[in-house]
């Protein structure tokens, strides 16, 4: 068991990582909104500048996860105004091992969904 949750950190630290965007449409005043219900609003002008480093992110068992995020604006967020997020990870793991068990780095997250 042990060996299997290295050999799975060791092939998640190999993978390149990937960073993922929500498209989002221009509002009425400028701003950018999302069409989804559930996404993200923002009223304003937004900057992010993110960056994950030898991160890692393991999970094993079942209903489990493990994530590394740097820089979002998660769904159900509504931002008014000017919004700056400046975060990076370095030499960061979540590991989550049982069952139902959920670990996470999030630097420079707004929001909760």
């Amino acid at each position: 068991m042990k060996y299997s949750i290295l050999l799975v950190a060791i092939l998640s630290v190999l993978a390149s990582g990937t960073v993922f965007a929500q498209a989002s449409q221009s509002g009425p005043r400028g701003g950018m909104y999302s069409p989804n219900a559930q996404g993200v609003q923002i009223q304003g002008n937004t900057e992010i500048k993110a960056g994950q480093e030898n991160s890692t992110a393991v999970s094993v068992g079942e209903g489990n996860t493990a994530k590394n995020t740097a820089g979002a604006i998660k769904g159900g967020t509504q931002i008014q105004g000017n919004t700056k997020i400046h975060a990076k990870q370095k030499n960061s793991t979540a590991v989550s091992v049982g069952k139902d068990n959920a670990s996470a780095n999030e630097a420079g997250t707004i929001g909760g969904n």
